[in-house]
């Protein structure tokens, strides 16, 4: 049996404006980051099937012909990817060059191993061509090889970026970090999820204030598709084996990339081989396989015919024989060529198929990066293509099971990513504060009636896809780092508090909890130890602008649902809707406000409603059994809190006050001073 948590559910416009080029051949991602070309160091930000890998033709293409560059040196994660830079006749659609790759030059192409290839690295930088694709792999090597001067005056492009990080045992991150501090080649770092799963920081902060950052949304690429108008997620708890619960999720009817789980993983039967045999028996009766292509031929009950590439198969020359026919160029368009692709561990990352309506995953990905990836191979735009979903199906909480906390953990990461989700699928919230000099901003619309410079407003920029919304109260950002932040990094720093698992288990279970524990204390403490370069001030405006953010978006989402059946509520602008009745429902919109809303609350009650009442209680007992007291640090931020309640009110907070965070604040100042009397007592 199978059952739902929170899922996502978001509507467009599809107003076809991201697919539609310029004179130049340039979509509008293309177009903007293109605007950008003559930064030393570019970071882009936009999701997969964007145009990522043409942006960076046109942007390199300058770079040696109007910048003086040397040579362009493309480095990608795998070599399936290199295939995304192969030659592009650019100049037919308007450019003013093509973009060509020498053969012996595209080493993703080229046979052996890393050894062979760093040495045609060293020959390539020693030549007067132009172009190289190599690995990230081959890329460190060659580093370390010939040392970061022989790469001066050249563009080093860096695709699908998340895989760098600023931990000291990333080569990788490293090298990049030294390549920076030299200051003598251009950089343009691209990816589709800036965030990685781990939650470390994919740069320094002082390396990525040096990074002119072009970020194109979620929001933008969907609203401006020509045919895909609604993406959902959701996932799943299922009891027992998953391939019994298989078809309750996957519709044969679907174009689906269907990943198996990990053989590590609890999910797993531990035989992929007979997972696979047993999803396409519970799909129709096997005819055997196509000569040509490898794929599995099944007829399923209704006499069609579906035609299945198995990519778990480990035989070298079947696997080969099916990865070949997926990528036959001449098949990209042929919405027939493929029904269900069976994966494991492949078809992920830089994965085209733009036919994909269905992104089926069995086993939480540890990763949200991966999870955004794997969504990316849904959100291709085709004809006739209306509808995308991900589905994430994952083993319910078993009070019998041993592994039960892994269970637990499985089901907190999930709602984790669905929080995210809805974050990054929202248009952009730009946030300012409400004081007698603010005024209607260009080109957004206000609503009906207007701007009243009387309360809050929420302005709506269509062609941008971006919010502007005064908060009383909220703390501007002062240094440059902090308004870019704001600007374009609070999907990070959401993500960064939505990970942390002591935060999520309390937001869902613990009744006591009063929300400002977690959106002062929880994401100040986030917020500082991402930016500790940050002063306290600009902390704190982060740290407002995230939670504003994330709490928007909730209060929109639940309000958007409510109103699924007003026929006034139009499907693309329900989040839209959603926003500005959150703001005009309540008197004014301040931070008070917003800090008092449990961003967890919401995930909550749709698991209490959907998962049995027996496998609910295993997870709170779990949770419950290792609930949080507080500590040292804890006791400190609270008291830093109460600090500034003092300045604001003429007043230390009270122990016995009925409201529950001024409560908090004031056990915060017992305890410190409870610990400095027992150090003092000895």
């Amino acid at each position: 049996m199978t059952q739902q948590v929170p899922s996502v559910s978001v509507n467009y416009a599809a107003n076809g404006s991201s697919t539609k080029s310029n004179e130049l051949g340039m979509r509008e991602m293309q177009e903007g980051a293109y605007e950008k070309r003559g930064e030393q160091y570019l970071l882009i930000k936009s999701p997969p099937a964007s145009g990522k890998s043409r942006a960076l033709m046109f942007i390199a293409l300058d770079k040696l012909h109007n910048q003086g560059l040397r040579q362009a040196i493309v480095v990608v994660p795998e070599k399936s990817i290199g295939s995304s830079f192969n030659d592009e006749p650019l100049s037919k659609y308007g450019f003013w060059a093509d973009w060509t790759v020498q053969p012996r030059w595209n080493l993703c192409n080229a046979p052996g191993g890393d050894d062979g290839k760093v040495g045609a690295v060293g020959k390539f930088l020693a030549s007067d061509d132009k172009i190289l694709v190599c690995t990230h792999a081959t890329f460190r090597f060659a580093v370390d090889k010939f040392g970061i001067e022989a790469f001066d005056d050249r563009l080093i492009a860096v695709d699908e970026f998340h895989h760098v990080s600023a931990n000291p045992d990333n080569k990788l991150g490293t090298h990049l970090g030294a390549l920076v501090a030299r200051d003598k080649v251009h950089l343009v770092a691209m990816t589709g999820s800036y965030f990685r799963g781990d939650a470390e920081a994919v740069l320094s902060p002082e390396d990525e204030a040096k990074f002119d950052t072009f970020t194109y949304t979620y929001y933008q690429q969907l609203n401006g598709y020509k045919y895909l108008k609604t993406l959902n997620i959701g996932y799943f708890f299922y009891s027992g084996s998953y391939a019994d619960d298989i078809l309750k999720v996957l519709d044969p009817t679907e174009k689906t990339i269907l990943h198996i789980p990990n053989v590590n993983s609890r999910e797993s039967t531990k035989d992929k081989h007979r997972e696979v045999e047993h999803i396409i028996d519970a799909l129709g009766d096997w005819q055997g396989a196509d000569p040509i292509t490898g794929f599995q031929l099944v007829k399923t009950p209704d006499e069609r015919v579906l035609r299945i590439a198995d990519l778990v198969d480990d035989e070298p020359s079947k696997r080969d024989k099916v990865s070949a026919a997926l990528k036959d160029s001449t098949q990209k368009n042929n919405r027939d060529h493929v029904d269900i692709i069976i994966a494991l561990g492949m078809a992920k990352e830089g994965f085209d198929w733009i036919w994909c309506e269905h992104a089926l995953t069995v086993g939480y990905r540890a990763s949200l990066t991966e999870i955004v990836q794997i969504i990316g191979r849904a959100t291709r735009d085709a004809e006739g293509k209306t509808r995308a979903r991900f589905t994430n199906l994952i083993a319910e909480p078993d009070a019998a099971a041993e592994a039960v906390t892994e269970a637990v953990n499985d089901t907190l990461k999930a709602i984790a990513a669905s929080l995210l989700m809805e974050q990054v699928l929202a248009p952009r919230f730009n946030f300012t504060p409400k004081t007698v000099k603010s005024g209607p901003v260009e080109g957004f619309d206000y609503g009906e009636g207007g701007y009243d410079p009387n309360k809050e407003n929420v302005g709506f920029s269509e062609a941008s896809g971006q919010f502007q919304i005064e908060i009383k109260g909220l703390v501007e950002p002062k240094s440059k780092e902090a308004k870019r932040i704001c600007q374009e990094d609070l999907n990070e720093v959401i993500t960064a508090f939505v990970q942390d698992k002591t935060t999520i288990e309390r937001g869902l279970f613990d009744e006591e909890l009063v929300p400002e524990e977690l959106t002062q204390v929880r994401m100040g403490k986030i917020v500082g130890a991402r930016f500790p370069e940050l002063d306290a001030e600009d902390q704190e405006a982060v740290r407002q602008h995230a939670v504003a953010a994330l709490n928007l978006t909730q209060k929109a989402k639940e309000i958007a649902l409510s109103n699924r059946d007003d026929t006034e509520t139009t499907g693309n602008t329900a989040l839209i809707d959603g926003v500005r009745k959150f703001a005009m429902d309540v008197r004014e919109l301040d931070i008070d406000l917003i800090d008092r809303i449990n961003p967890f609350g919401e995930a909550y009650s749709i698991l209490a409603k959907t998962m049995s009442e027996e496998s609910l209680r295993q997870v709170q007992a779990v949770i419950s059994a290792k609930k949080v007291q507080l500590s040292p640090d804890e006791a400190r931020d609270l008291a830093k809190r109460a600090v500034k309640f003092k300045q604001e009110r003429g007043r230390l907070p009270s122990i016995t006050s009925p409201d529950p965070w001024e409560k908090k604040m004031a056990e915060g100042v017992a305890y410190l001073a409870r610990m400095k009397q027992e150090a003092t007592n000895g």
